[in-house]
């Protein structure tokens, strides 16, 4: 498996996580209005994340080289206290079948689990490979929408309820 490094995003970062996430949009043919191709916040999710901080984080995943390869966080959701959402998780086109994705994945569902009971995603539904990795990863097709994403173009929406340990009586 090829050696990242994941990092907090900063604000030097802002630039090449937008070009990774639309080149990842128009990739599947969803740069349009709809998805986090119309997200105003697209170019300074830095400063969207700090200011969400602690309930939220967003990460960049890093190559031997210093590039941006991948990056994903986990946000907050309108109305939820104890639901978090996936948000943005996306790997550079050559850098898939690497493990990234699922390094990426187990960094944010390590947060997540310290503060929330599930973790929301929307995406859409041609991006079957993503589809089959979350579904690989415990998160299940649900007609519930949580939160008020602005991603209406996202047809497919999953959660994965995090395993809670009983306390001792």
């Amino acid at each position: 498996m090829a050696e990242f490094n994941i990092r907090k995003i900063g604000s030097k970062d802002n630039a090449e996580v937008e070009r990774l996430i639309r080149d990842c949009l128009i990739e599947y043919g969803a740069d349009h209005e709809g998805t986090a191709w119309a997200d105003p916040m697209l170019g300074r999710l830095s400063e969207v994340y700090k200011d969400r901080e602690p309930f939220a984080c967003y990460w960049v995943a890093l190559d031997e080289k210093g590039t941006i390869v991948g990056s994903c966080g986990i946000g907050t959701l309108t109305g939820e206290s104890d639901v978090c959402e996936l948000q943005k998780l996306y790997v550079r086109k050559d850098m898939r079948g690497t493990g990234l994705g699922q390094l990426l994945l187990d960094h944010a569902l390590t947060f997540a689990k310290l503060q929330y009971r599930a973790c929301y995603l929307e995406t859409c539904e041609n991006m079957n490979r993503a589809k089959r990795f979350y579904e690989k990863n415990g998160f299940v097709r649900t007609d519930i929408s949580h939160g008020d994403t602005g991603h209406c173009a996202c047809e497919d929406r999953y959660i994965k309820v995090f395993v809670q340990s009983r306390p001792e009586e």
